[in-house]
């Protein structure tokens, strides 16, 4: 599983002409299962995002979460980020979960922020989004459930 994590001021996405989620501060999210993913990956990921320290403190330090400064989430269903781009020029998704577990694991991801008290507004599966986003630093973190599991 993998998330690309943004600090913004504001973001939306719009289906259809029409804006299905909007937040202002907080963090944009875009999530991505792959095909050999399961609840531990979603435990890891939800827990790492929502207690990701990026926010500035009245210091200026990176030392607070999304949650102490009152912020929101978008997130944004994403297969693309297990793209394999090693071979060729064209991108091969065969990484990605089939659609059915990637929304199972996505809505359970969602439920796992909420679960949290975190205010969790979302795109819309398998559609044609347009997203806007206003990038705060910027601050643009990836993270990938592989990197909590134990090694053998």
């Amino acid at each position: 599983m993998r998330a690309i994590v943004q600090r913004v001021s504001a973001a939306s996405v719009t289906v259809e002409g029409r804006v299905v989620g909007r937040i202002e501060r907080g963090l944009l999210v875009y999530f991505g299962v792959a095909k050999d993913d399961g609840p531990a990956d979603v435990d890891y990921l939800a827990n790492k995002v929502a207690w990701l320290r990026i926010f500035e403190d009245e210091a200026g330090k990176m030392n607070l979460d999304v949650s102490a400064v009152g912020g929101g989430l978008l997130v944004v269903s994403n297969f693309s980020l297990h793209a394999d781009t090693r071979a060729g020029r064209r991108p091969a998704f065969v990484d990605a979960a089939p659609a059915e577990t990637a929304l199972a694991y996505y809505e359970s991801f969602c439920a796992k922020l909420r679960s949290f008290g975190l205010a969790v507004e979302t795109g819309r599966f398998r559609e044609t989004m347009r997203i806007a986003s206003e990038n705060d630093g910027p601050i643009n973190i990836l993270i990938d459930s592989r990197d909590g599991r134990p090694r053998a």
